[in-house]
């Protein structure tokens, strides 16, 4: 198509684009889409194609595009008051209903919300609460991290590390020494194929005692992981894996950080994925469906164990110094509270548990059979599809041969968005709760012609 504009090349020339091989972008080797409208769980680019969002966007878009009811929040609260600073007590209605409407959904030990803009942010944010709270009880030797390898916290400095993928560590000097890395719960990927679930959990639970045990409980403050591993791959824990976690941690005196950035508000059919898997966390990280990606926003929920704590140390230190320019942003906390009523009135945790569990059953049956398709797994609405090249011994295709990538360009040919995961031949789903089952068969359909297309 014909345009009187650069666009395209500004972007080329002029865009520094996140998780992009910049080289072959800025030459034109790469792919480039300019998107211009959204509706439901449909978005359009420039070239007028339409596209069905099955990851919506980056699990975020969660109650679907287009929804006027959280546009016209925006646009009140920018005219009414666009922005005023959270410091030293003060607040809008927006932050303050927000935080309100945040606690009463929360699980029951918490107490408080501090609001920042992105997933990245809040565990920074969580990570200086941790050190600080141990400051104030006197353990200033007690400040290590543990999180686990295939986790996804973030990519700052802090976070960055927390991340147990190497695409985030490699040349940028991560993962920071005081952050450490137990193993993932990545059941499919056991190394002993003999393995039961609950041996595989057990031989979890022995590495994060072996763990603690080298690095001295004295030392280690918190453990830092997803309800449902993300980024890493889409995978659910296996039974008892949270239950038998927690004994460890509450054995040695570590606090429990629950990333829920991904889970919060509704992806599994629960409102948390805390409450989910039975979990009772010191902080919830809370980011991506708190406003369902409408503007920027995030928050850490604070237990009352935790903020008690904080609260000694502003009697004994004066006022706790930490604060972000943005935090309680009144724009994206007017989103916020449109988009928390939105989720409540059109019932998506529940479409979300039901469609999830229906579109999981149907890629089972479209799928389960392929000789290239090693496993199908997913909870809520999460699912993700792992390829091998041999499903009898378990062995995996060559990074280099690219599979994953392959069929997520094979799906998006046909108009359906899913995600090619980090380390690992791996097809992720995550749509929009308001996602139908009509769609859902849409997707699983054109995902099997897709893999029929690549693998055979």
């Amino acid at each position: 198509m014909l345009r009187n504009d650069q666009l395209e090349q500004w972007d080329r020339d002029t865009f520094f684009h996140p998780s992009t091989h910049l080289a072959q972008f800025a030459r034109g080797e790469a792919p480039q889409r300019v998107l211009t409208g959204g509706q439901g769980c449909h978005i359009e680019d420039r070239d007028g194609n339409r596209l069905l969002d099955a990851f919506a966007g980056l699990y975020c878009v969660n109650v679907g595009y287009g929804r006027q009811e959280i546009a016209e929040a925006i646009a009140d609260q920018a005219r009414e008051l666009a922005y005023y600073h959270a410091y030293v007590g003060h607040g809008t209605e927006a932050s303050i209903t927000l935080a309100k409407m945040i606690l009463d959904r929360a699980p029951e030990n918490m107490s408080k919300v501090y609001f920042g803009l992105g997933g990245s942010d809040a565990n920074e944010t969580n990570v200086k609460l941790v050190w600080y709270y141990n400051n104030v009880l006197g353990r200033p030797e007690k400040k290590k991290i543990i999180s686990r390898w295939r986790g996804y916290h973030g990519s700052g400095l802090v976070t960055g590390s927390l991340t147990g993928l190497e695409l985030f560590h490699k040349k940028f000097d991560l993962p920071l020494a005081q952050v450490i890395h137990t193993d993932a719960p990545y059941y499919f990927r056991r190394d002993d194929l003999s393995q039961t679930e609950a041996q595989f959990v057990a031989q979890c639970v022995a590495s994060l005692e072996e763990l603690i045990e080298a690095e001295g409980a004295d030392t280690i403050a918190a453990f830092i992981g997803e309800p449902v591993l993300g980024t890493g791959g889409i995978v659910p824990p296996p039974a008892g894996y949270w239950e038998a976690i927690q004994k460890v941690l509450a054995k040695h005196d570590i606090l429990l950080i629950a990333d829920e950035v991904v889970t919060g508000f509704g992806r599994l059919g629960s409102m948390f994925g805390s409450d989910h898997y039975g979990m009772t966390p010191d902080i919830i990280t809370i980011a991506k469906g708190l406003t369902s990606a409408y503007a920027p926003l995030s928050g850490s929920i604070v237990s009352d164990k935790v903020w008690k704590v904080l609260e000694q140390g502003t009697d004994e230190l004066g006022p706790i110094g930490h604060g972000w320019t943005y935090s309680a942003h009144p724009v994206g906390a007017a989103a916020g509270v449109a988009n928390l009523k939105l989720i409540d009135d059109l019932n998506l945790v529940q479409n979300a548990g039901e469609v999830g569990a229906y579109l999981n059953a149907a890629m089972a049956d479209a799928l389960g059979d392929h000789a290239n398709v090693g496993d199908i797994r997913g909870e809520g609405m999460l699912c993700a599809v792992e390829f091998v090249k041999d499903r009898d011994g378990r062995a995996f295709f060559d990074a280099a041969d690219k599979v994953g990538p392959q069929v997520a360009a094979a799906l998006l040919e046909q108009g359906v968005i899913g995600r090619a995961m980090p380390q690992g031949d791996i097809l992720g789903f995550a749509p929009p709760f308001c996602l139908t089952r009509a769609e859902a068969d849409e997707v699983v359909a054109k995902t099997a012609k897709a893999v029929h297309s690549v693998l055979g």
